[in-house]
């Protein structure tokens, strides 16, 4: 590469984080519920109308829960932001001096000279002092803010398009065959699920497919036997 050329663009995955995490979550939670409530179901000698109206039924609820249970938790983390940006708000305007040397300490902290790191600071609060302080005082920026309404879709989609997996098999698959297939079927989708996301993430691909396949694996062999269990009692 010549003296002149620019550096090639770097490619970040901070940006996906929120709605990556709360897809892939989605997801993995709708497959591996989804699934193990057919395979217990199935294992407890139910009959096929019963498996599809248990699959229907949790695949419908699982996606509500999920959307309800991100919203609320995401609304919280909202809600504790905006509580400590009034709070930095109200100790800007009554002490700003204060604020100005905390702020440039900060930046001393990270290898700055004192004269330089008051200068940043100043020139920063100037601009506009509570961004400043919330991105480096606070943690905050606007890339990853908290976005109740984005998690909370992203879970539910996500959720149903995973619960939509098992189901599909489960209504494909022979009456006899249904813990079969749909536990095998069930893994290969959540080692696809692991090896996209970790693809998505810019991670490596191994390690988050053996997993994500691993829990789900476990997860339906415990239910398919506690359903065993409880057919065999009732």
């Amino acid at each position: 590469m010549g003296t002149g050329a620019m550096p090639s663009a770097e490619v970040h995955f901070v940006r996906r984080g929120q709605w990556l995490r709360a897809a892939v979550l989605g997801a993995n939670d709708g497959i591996i519920s989804t699934a193990s409530l057919i395979v217990g179901v199935a294992a407890a000698a139910g009959s096929r109308g019963e498996i599809l109206t248990a699959a229907f039924a949790g695949l419908t609820a699982g996606a509500m829960s999920m959307a309800a249970g991100e919203y609320v938790s995401v609304s919280s983390q909202a809600d504790s932001e905006a509580a400590d940006l009034e709070r930095e708000s109200c100790a800007l305007r009554e002490h700003p001096r204060a604020e100005l040397r905390e702020l440039a300490q900060i930046y001393v902290d990270r290898g700055l000279a004192s004269d330089l790191a008051l200068q940043v600071a100043e020139q920063l609060m100037a601009k506009d002092a509570l961004s400043a302080h919330a991105r480096d005082e606070l943690g905050f920026n606007d890339e990853t803010a908290a976005n109740p309404i984005l998690a909370a879709s992203a879970s539910a989609v996500a959720f149903a398009v995973g619960g939509a997996l098992p189901t599909l098999a489960a209504v494909v698959a022979p009456h006899e065959t249904t813990v079969v297939m749909v536990s095998v079927a069930a893994l290969i989708f959540l080692a696809l699920l692991g090896a996209i996301g970790a693809w998505l993430g810019g991670a490596p691909l191994m390690k988050p497919t053996l997993r994500v396949a691993f829990w789900g694996a476990l997860a339906m062999a415990v239910t398919a036997g506690i359903g065993a269990l409880v057919g065999r009692a009732v």
